[in-house]
C-alpha cells in the first residue's frame, strides 16, 4: 500500500481520535486516573503514537495492532483490556487505515458517523461508572482539551486517601483483610512483573 499523503494522512488522524474517543476502556482507564495525572495527555499521545505507528509499518495486521494497543493500556494505564474491546478498535482502525489510504472519504465519513452513533451509549456507560454527575468528564475527541470540571485541590484527596491507608494497614496488621467501602467492591490494580 502506498504512502498516504497529506489529505489522507488529516482522515486517519480523524478516524483514530474518533475511535479512541468511543473506546470504553481507555476512556474509564482516563477517567478513573488509572494513567495518573497526566491521563488524557497519555490518551492524545496514543492518537499521535497510533498515527505514526501505521505510517511507519507497511501492511499491519489486526494482531499487531491489537498488541501495540495492549501493551499501551497496560504501561501506560495499568490497564489489562480484557472485554474484548481491542480486537474490535483494532478493528476499526486498521479498517480506516486502509480507507483513508485510498483517499476513501466518503468510507471514512461513514465509519465517523457510525462511531458518532455509539457516543450516547458511552456517555451512559461512563455516568453509570460515576457516583455523581458532578464527576463526569464530558465525552470528548482526544486530543482536543477538555471542557469543564475542576482538578482536586491539594489536600481533599490526601486525607482521605490517608485515612484509607491507615485503615488498611490495620487491618493488615491483624490478619484480615480490609472490609470494602459500603456498597463498593474494592478493586486493586495489577501488579508489575
Amino acid at each position: 500500500m502506498a504512502a498516504p499523503g497529506v489529505e489522507e494522512r488529516g482522515l486517519f488522524a480523524q478516524g483514530v481520535r474518533a475511535v479512541l474517543g468511543g473506546w470504553a476502556a481507555l476512556q474509564l482507564a482516563v477517567a478513573q486516573g488509572f494513567g495518573g495525572p497526566r491521563g488524557p495527555e497519555k490518551a492524545a499521545w496514543l492518537a499521535g503514537a497510533l498515527q505514526d505507528f501505521f505510517l511507519q509499518n507497511a501492511e499491519l495486521g489486526e494482531e499487531e495492532v491489537e498488541e501495540f494497543l495492549a501493551e499501551v493500556m497496560d504501561n501506560e494505564f495499568d490497564t489489562a483490556v480484557e472485554d474484548g474491546s481491542l480486537r474490535q478498535v483494532s478493528r476499526e482502525l486498521v479498517t480506516l487505515f486502509a480507507r483513508a489510504s485510498r483517499g476513501d472519504a466518503g468510507g471514512v465519513g461513514e465509519a465517523l458517523g457510525a462511531l458518532a452513533r455509539r457516543g450516547p451509549a458511552l456517555r451512559a456507560a461512563l455516568a453509570a461508572a460515576h457516583p455523581s454527575p458532578a464527576h463526569t468528564p464530558p465525552l470528548h475527541e482526544w486530543g482536543d482539551p477538555p471542557h469543564g470540571g475542576s482538578p482536586p485541590q491539594d489536600g481533599e484527596e490526601e486525607s482521605s486517601e490517608e485515612e484509607e491507608e491507615e485503615e488498611e494497614e490495620e487491618a493488615m496488621e491483624c490478619g484480615t483483610p480490609p472490609p470494602p467501602p459500603a456498597g463498593w467492591t474494592l478493586v486493586r490494580r495489577r501488579r508489575r512483573r
